[in-house]
C-alpha cells in the first residue's frame, strides 16, 4: 500500500471521499513525518500537532456525514511564517519581532484555506523578511536540502518545499518576490507557481510592494490547480487584489499542449551562464513539450537584466520593512539583510520610480512577446543546489543571491504567472526546474501546460530519501 505520505491532495480528497482513510489517518501520517524530518532537514518554525489532530477529526466527521467543508477538507497544509495565521505568533524569521498579542488574524490565503476545510500542521522557515534566496533566519537556522542534507533548501521559501518534497503535507502556502517559491521549488524537486500578481489576495501589504505574490506549491501542478481555486479570489482587505478567476484551474487542466505557441530560451539571449546538466534537461523537457504537439521555437525576450532596478525596489522594501527598528535592534539582524537596508536607505524617491520605469517597460516588452506566444519557458535556475548557510555559492564571485537566480525576479518586475516543473537530477541527484512563464492573467494556461508535462511522464522526479 502507498504510504499517506505520498498522496497527493487530490488523491488524498478522493480517498476521503471513498472512504478509504480518514483524515485522521493522513494528519497523523504527516505529522510523524514532519517531527522526523525536522531535526535533520528544520523545515519547520512550529508544528502543532495538538490542533492540526483537532482539525482532522472535525474533518473526518464532516466526510463521515457525506458534508465536506469544501475542496480540500481534511488536506495536511503548511504555512510560510510570512503570512498571517490566527493562534500563534507569525515571526517572520526575525527575533526583531515580539510573539506576545493576540494574533487573532489569518491572511486572506489562509482564510480561504480554513474556510474549505484545511488541516494546519505548522509553519514553516524563512530568511528573515524572506529577504534572499536561501533559508536560513537568526530565529531558526539553516534549512537544508531533502536530496542532500549538505545543500540548500533554496528560499525563500525553503521550509515549505523541503516539507512537500519529504511529505510532510502535500500542500504549502509560499511566497515569492523575487523567486521565492520557484528558486526552492527547483531545488528541492516540487512544483510552485507565482500567480499573475493580485491572482491571490495578499494582507498585510508588503513592504516588498508589488514585487510580492503568495503562491501554491505542491507535488504536481493537478495539486497547485485544485490549490488556486481555493485561495484565488478577491479579499477586500487587499486594494490591488484581481476579481473573481474566470473558471477553475483545476477544470482546465485537461486541454493539452497541442497548438501552444512555446518560446524557448535557453539563456535569455545569452545573458545567462547555464550549467551543462541543467540545460540539458530543460532542453529535454521543451522537446518533451514539442512532441505533445506545441509549437516551439527558440525565441529571446527582449529585455536585458533588470537587476540594477529590481535592486532598488527590493533593497528600498528591505529598508522600509525594518524602518520602525532602533539601533539596538538592528544589531538582531542577519547581517546581509542590515546590509541591503543600508543601501536601502540611501535611494530616493526618483530613483525608485525610476526603478518603477524599467518594470512598466519591460511589462510592455512581455505583453507584445505574449501576442506571438502563449509561454515563455526558460530554465528556472541556471544551477543546482548548492552549499547550505550562504547566500551564493562558494567560489562564485557573487555578492547577493540575485547573482544566481536570473530567470526568477525578471517576472516578479512585470507580475506574470510563472511556474517551475521538476524535470530530472543532475550527476550529484539534485533536481533541475524548468519554468513556464506566462501572460499577465494567464495563469491557467502556465498551469495546463505544466500538467501536460507531468500527465506525458516527463516532470516529476524521484522523492529524496532524507
Amino acid at each position: 500500500m502507498t504510504e499517506l505520505t505520498e498522496l497527493t491532495a487530490v488523491r488524498l480528497v478522493e480517498g476521503y471521499r471513498k472512504g478509504e482513510f480518514s483524515p485522521v489517518d493522513a494528519v497523523r501520517a504527516a505529522l510523524r513525518r514532519a517531527g522526523g524530518i525536522q531535526p535533520a532537514v528544520n523545515a519547520f518554525v512550529r508544528l502543532d500537532e495538538e490542533a492540526a489532530l483537532a482539525q482532522a477529526a472535525e474533518s473526518a466527521e464532516r466526510w463521515r456525514r457525506g458534508e465536506p467543508a469544501g475542496l480540500v477538507d481534511g488536506v495536511p497544509v503548511s504555512v510560510k511564517d510570512i503570512l498571517l495565521m490566527r493562534g500563534g505568533p507569525t515571526l517572520r524569521g526575525s527575533r526583531t519581532v515580539s510573539a506576545s498579542g493576540a494574533w487573532d488574524e489569518d491572511a486572506p490565503s489562509v482564510a480561504r484555506l480554513r474556510e474549505h476545510g484545511a488541516v494546519f500542521l505548522g509553519r514553516t522557515t524563512t530568511p528573515e523578511f524572506g529577504w534572499k534566496g536561501v533559508t536560513d533566519s537568526p530565529v531558526s537556522g539553516v534549512t537544508r536540502n531533502p536530496y542532500d542534507l549538505s545543500r540548500t533548501s533554496g528560499g525563500s521559501s525553503g521550509g515549505s518545499a523541503a516539507a512537500v518534497a519529504l511529505g510532510a503535507g502535500p500542500l504549502s502556502l509560499g511566497t515569492d518576490g523575487g523567486g521565492s517559491v520557484r528558486i526552492p521549488g527547483s531545488f528541492c524537486g516540487i512544483f510552485a507557481l507565482k500567480p499573475t500578481y493580485g491572482r491571490v489576495p495578499l494582507y498585510p501589504a508588503s513592504a516588498f510592494g508589488t514585487l510580492a505574490h503568495v503562491g501554491p506549491m505542491a507535488r504536481d501542478a493537478a495539486d497547485a490547480a485544485l490549490m488556486m481555486d481555493v485561495i484565488s479570489g478577491p479579499d477586500t482587505r487587499d486594494w490591488s487584489g484581481l476579481g473573481p478567476p474566470a473558471g477553475s484551474y483545476a477544470e482546465g487542466l485537461g486541454g493539452g499542449v497541442r497548438g501552444l505557441r512555446v518560446a524557448y530560451s535557453p539563456s535569455l539571449g545569452g545573458q545567462v551562464a547555464v550549467r551543462p546538466e541543467v540545460a540539458a534537461a530543460v532542453r529535454r523537457g521543451v522537446e518533451g513539450l514539442a512532441a505533445l504537439g506545441a509549437y516551439v521555437e527558440e525565441a529571446d525576450p527582449d529585455f536585458t537584466d533588470p537587476v540594477e532596478a529590481f535592486h532598488v525596489l527590493w533593497f528600498s522594501g528591505a529598508a522600509r520593512v525594518t524602518q520602525r527598528l532602533g539601533p539596538r535592534q538592528r544589531e538582531l539582524l542577519d547581517p546581509g539583510l542590515r546590509e541591503i537596508v543600508g543601501l536601502g536607505e540611501r535611494f530616493s524617491a526618483l530613483d525608485y520610480l525610476a526603478a518603477v520605469d524599467v518594470r512598466m517597460e519591460m511589462g510592455r516588452r512581455m505583453g507584445r512577446f505574449h501576442d506571438t506566444y502563449d509561454v515563455l519557458v526558460t530554465p528556472t535556475m541556471p544551477i543546482t543546489a548548492f552549499e547550505a548557510g550562504v547566500e551564493v555559492p562558494g567560489g562564485s564571485g557573487l555578492r547577493r543571491w540575485t547573482g544566481w537566480t536570473p530567470f526568477t525576479y525578471p517576472f516578479n518586475m512585470t507580475q506574470q504567472p510563472a511556474a517551475t516543473v521538476p524535470v530530472g537530477v543532475d550527476s550529484g541527484g539534485l533536481p533541475v526546474g524548468l519554468q513556464v512563464v506566462g501572460a499577465r492573467h494567464a495563469d491557467a494556461v502556465v498551469l495546463r501546460t505544466a500538467h501536460a508535462l507531468y500527465a506525458a511522464g516527463i516532470a516529476g522526479v524521484a522523492p529524496p530519501r532524507a
